[in-house]
């Protein structure tokens, strides 16, 4: 039978895991094959080293050495053991290999392996490309949550369980580790509690979401200098949903651009004791990912949601609650929101000295998200105070020439018998998607005007002298005729046989509307006054009226 021996190479100095990858072992006569160590280590099981290895025939014979981490070469082991049996592996060929381990010191120890297979083949000192780590274990065990199911009823959670610490050199007699710092995590929960003598611990948390795993961890304590937090398998646990209702004053909303709506309800949740209120949830108003109004619900459940028209929600739910809530499920209803969009209307109107009104002026909106109605029309309005009382004088079509956002759409329309002293506005009618818009109320007034006991003196008169005119020039106001001051009515003169008037001057008018001027006699004719176009553009022009004067 063939047998060879294989010393592996080994460093003079402290070695770390990180130093040993891919060991492979040298045949003497050039060939391959014989036992191959893999790995050597505790496997975080107190007072147990495993070995893994393989070869080409079975492995009959496993002896590990272990020397202090820190150790030179050429030291002395601080001990070894043969006392192997196989742990896993189909065969002998290939597997892991446990055996108890009994060392004086706790510490890391460097790991040798002597293997022999079954053709006689052996390997001797083969180095573990991990360290032995000898060292007492810190676990818990008996981790708990009550309730286990909490619910809205019972909220809080109190965690408990015991922290063991197992020493290598004696593992089976395990103690409650005092006085350490115990990591509970519990979903987003982080916690942390002191083990008593017992090595006990407690912790209470409110779960944050429907579902959370909860685990518990040591933290590095001096009573256990070194020792090894080993980590436990986390509990899956979860809470109870409970359903909820809730009311709404509205389930649709028409709001101006710039307005705010108002919602209000009253939200319940069903607890085994019956339905309750349920306070400090969320309430939402919200289209996709368009939130529209959101608020709270107050200590009795009741909610006062304020909807903005900023962002409208055509097609949006009022949700109750929220995703991820641990002891309520979320409640909606339907709700559509509409929004008229802000328009702009300006107006230009004036009245003529016939009476006629001439008016014009232009539309326009700035949201892209805004429409033309299919005929969009302009009212104009009159009122006597400006204030009430307005009543429509002509409805104007908006011809849309454009259709886009701020871009002024135009209309015009002449009045021929308006009201000659009113208060006038435009108004935009509007429709559902755009809102309506009036103009400031501008106040157009022009009096009728006249001239009572007009008459030229002296008559006859001589050629060269003066003739002056008397009379009353008035206006009406309402229903009365009051005396126009400074009035300016235009004087003309037709000489016997024309037939044509030919403008002379302006005359004046006093306080009480009696006439101011003279002019010099010339020859016969006509002599008439009248309020013109130039009396200005609060007085409508009045009948003329005459008197013939005789020049000698």
């Amino acid at each position: 039978m063939r047998r060879s021996t294989f010393l592996a190479a080994a460093t003079a100095t402290v070695l770390t895991a990180g130093l040993f990858t891919g060991l492979t072992p040298a045949w003497a006569d050039g060939t391959t094959g014989g036992p191959v160590l893999v790995d050597a280590n505790g496997w975080d099981e107190p007072g147990l080293v495993f070995v893994t290895a393989h070869s080409d025939s079975p492995i009959t014979r496993v002896t590990a050495h272990f020397y202090p981490l820190d150790a030179p070469e050429g030291a002395p082991e601080a001990g070894s053991t043969e006392d192997f049996t196989q742990y896993s592996g189909q065969d002998a060929t290939s597997g892991t290999w446990r055996a108890p381990v009994h060392l004086a010191d706790l510490g890391d120890y460097r790991v040798t392996v002597d293997l022999q297979d079954a053709s006689g083949a052996t390997v001797t000192g083969a180095l573990s490309p991990d360290p032995l780590q000898y060292r007492t274990i810190v676990m818990i065990s008996g981790l708990t949550a009550t309730p286990g199911v909490p619910d809205y009823l019972h909220q809080e959670v109190s965690v408990s369980g015991t922290a063991v610490a197992r020493d290598p050199r004696d593992p089976d007699a395990p103690v409650p580790a005092d006085g350490i710092t115990v990591d509970v995590s519990a979903g987003r929960s982080r916690l942390k509690a002191t083990t008593g003598v017992d090595g006990r611990f407690t912790a209470d948390f409110v779960p944050t979401g429907p579902f959370f795993q909860l685990s518990a961890a040591a933290e590095v304590s001096r009573s256990y200098p070194g020792a090894i937090d080993l980590p436990m398998y986390p509990l899956d646990l979860h809470t109870t949903q409970a359903p909820v209702r809730f009311s709404a004053s509205r389930h649709a909303l028409n709001l101006k651009q710039g307005a705010t709506g108002t919602i209000t309800g009253h939200a319940e949740i069903q607890t085994l004791s019956g339905w309750q209120p349920l306070p400090n949830t969320s309430i939402t108003l919200q289209d996709s990912s368009i939130v529209a109004g959101q608020t709270t619900t107050d200590s009795h459940g009741d909610y006062t949601l304020h909807v903005s028209s900023d962002n409208p929600a055509p097609s949006a739910e009022l949700i109750a609650g929220t995703n991820g809530m641990p002891f309520q499920q979320i409640a909606t209803q339907p709700f559509s929101l509409h929004v008229a969009y802000t328009t702009h209307i300006d107006l230009t109107a004036s009245l003529k000295d016939d009476g006629s009104m001439p008016t014009y002026g232009y539309v326009y909106y700035e949201d892209t998200r805004a429409h033309w109605p299919a005929k969009p029309t302009v009212t104009l309005q009159y009122s006597k105070d400006g204030k009430t009382g307005w009543k429509n004088a002509a409805t104007v079509p908006l011809p849309v020439r454009y259709n886009k956002p701020l871009f002024q759409e135009w209309f015009a329309r002449t009045l021929t018998a308006p009201d000659t002293d009113a208060y006038w506005r435009a108004r935009f009618d509007g429709n559902p998607d755009l809102g309506t818009s009036t103009t400031r109320p501008v106040h157009l007034y022009r009096y009728a005007t006249r001239i009572t006991g007009f008459h030229a003196s002296h008559d006859p008169v001589r050629k060269g002298q003066s003739i002056s005119f008397g009379g009353t020039l008035q206006y009406k106001k309402g229903t009365t005729w009051k005396p126009l001051f400074g009035g300016s009515p235009t004087l003309y003169f037709k000489p016997r046989g024309s037939s044509t008037y030919h403008y002379v001057c302006e005359l004046d008018s006093d306080k009480h509307g009696h006439l101011i001027g003279m002019v010099e006699a010339k020859q016969d004719g006509t002599w008439a006054l009248a309020v013109s176009r130039e009396t200005g553009d609060h007085y409508l022009r009045s009948a003329r009226v005459t008197d013939y004067v005789d020049v000698r």
